[in-house]
């Protein structure tokens, strides 16, 4: 057990819009010290298990996500336990995609969750307009349906320091935020292609209204003598949103993406920060 406490936790779940590919970029730029770390938009924890911060708030709005970071914090022996009933099977995919979460247990509804995720087409999570998981099998040979080692790393982690784990909507969250804190925002990225199929993955649309708002509480924060730091698309109506602040345009390859040719690495993305330090 002390070797695999020793181990460092990563995301337990492949998430749209993950960090993996812009992580040390975005960790090069993280502020050398603050009060408490604070991620509204936590998807897979990328940054937040890269930092492992002593003092966090990290929030989603996704409550399948939220609920199997929780069980894996708290219940962790029983999902693990229910993780390994599972099996990789097209006919036994379908039938657990469709059960109602809201039926489920706690423990059930995250082993669902994590089973689907490993499970589906490219590790895609995405939801109808009634809020139901869509995803297509992913015909995987031997997915990796219990990581053991790292899902006791993370409740290790979660449980062991003063983190606070909450499923919210953005906003609320960054209202707890004080001066010191350093508050990293990883909205829905703003679509490059209008025509992109990728630019809405719940049934919680995320609109340029919403991306307006969000600039407009970057500047809050900012005020508030909070360190802000924003990953975004390359876009022109974003980077307006964000001027006078540092902007920097930065390579970095697409994770979810259906073919191979289309994970080139190119200027899609940028971060923004209201610190040099």
């Amino acid at each position: 057990m002390l070797i695999e406490v020793l181990l460092k936790p990563k995301p337990f779940v492949k998430w749209a819009g993950g960090k993996k590919q812009l992580l040390k970029l975005i960790k090069e730029r993280a502020p050398y010290s603050y009060r408490r770390y604070i991620e509204p938009f936590v998807g897979g924890g990328a940054l937040l298990f890269e930092l492992l911060p002593k003092r966090a708030i990290v929030n989603d709005i996704n409550e399948e996500l939220i609920n199997a970071y929780l069980a894996i914090r708290d219940n962790l022996y029983e999902l693990i336990d229910s993780l390994k009933q599972h099996n990789n099977s097209e006919e036994y995919y379908y039938y657990m995609r469709s059960l109602k979460p809201n039926e489920l247990n706690r423990i059930e509804r995250a082993s669902r969750f994590i089973y689907l995720n490993k499970t589906c087409y490219n590790g895609l999570y995405r939801e109808n307009s009634k809020g139901e998981f869509n995803v297509p099998f992913g015909k995987y040979k031997n997915p990796k349906i219990v990581d053991e080692q790292n899902l006791r790393a993370v409740s290790y982690y979660l449980d062991s320091e003063d983190i606070t784990i909450i499923c919210s909507d953005y906003k609320e969250v960054c209202h707890m935020a004080t001066s010191g804190d350093f508050v990293y925002l990883d909205p829905p990225y703003y679509p490059l292609n209008r025509s992109s199929s990728f630019t809405k993955y719940t049934r919680h649309d995320f609109t340029e209204k919403d991306h307006t708002e969000l600039a407009y509480i970057f500047r809050e924060l900012d005020r508030k003598g909070c360190k802000v730091l924003l990953s975004n698309s390359n876009a022109e109506f974003i980077k307006n949103l964000y001027k006078g602040y540092i902007i920097e345009e930065v390579e970095a390859i697409r994770a979810i993406n259906c073919k191979g040719s289309g994970r080139k690495k190119s200027k899609l993305e940028i971060i923004v920060r209201n610190y040099y330090t």
